[in-house]
């Protein structure tokens, strides 16, 4: 196993986790997981994970099956509380990103297509209203934040 730690400009650590994982064929694979720590962030440590981790999974990056690094392992190599990263594998699996397997380890669980679907749309959601509470912040009412919306769908050719 090969480890390379980097320190980023923002405070956080930056660790590339490179694990060789028996895959189902019998043949080895490596499985590359990035995860940044930002310490000086106002999000918790747990949730910086578990976003990440989640992220990854949604994008493809984390195939099903795959093995994720122990809750010690992990916990060491970012230098936080092993109990900081059990708190993020939990909720990854109450969301069913994960199937922890008591003695075995944490692998990806099947692609939850709904589930990763509904985890993006909830995304977008926040983002539309934190958008329109911006809006209504500067003094905006509704037919000009809907005006504004469509103009920028209409900018990216939607």
């Amino acid at each position: 196993m090969r480890q390379i730690k980097e320190w980023t400009p923002s405070g956080g650590q930056e660790l590339i986790y490179n694990r060789a994982q028996e895959g189902r064929s019998g043949t080895t694979m490596e499985e590359q997981m990035n995860v940044i720590v930002n310490h000086s962030s106002m999000q918790p440590i747990y949730e910086q994970i578990c976003g990440q981790i989640k992220n990854k999974i949604m994008h493809g990056e984390l195939t099903e099956g795959a093995a994720l690094p122990s809750v010690r392992t992990l916990a060491k190599d970012l230098r936080v509380s092993a109990l900081t990263v059990k708190k993020s594998y939990d909720a990854l699996e109450q969301e069913g990103f994960i199937t922890t397997i008591h003695g075995k380890g944490s692998f990806v669980s099947s692609a939850n297509q709904a589930g990763m679907l509904e985890e993006m749309r909830r995304e977008v959601e926040a983002g539309l209203e934190t958008a329109i509470r911006k809006g209504r912040s500067c003094g905006m009412n509704n037919e000009e934040i809907t005006e504004l919306f469509y103009i920028i769908l209409e900018d990216l050719g939607c």
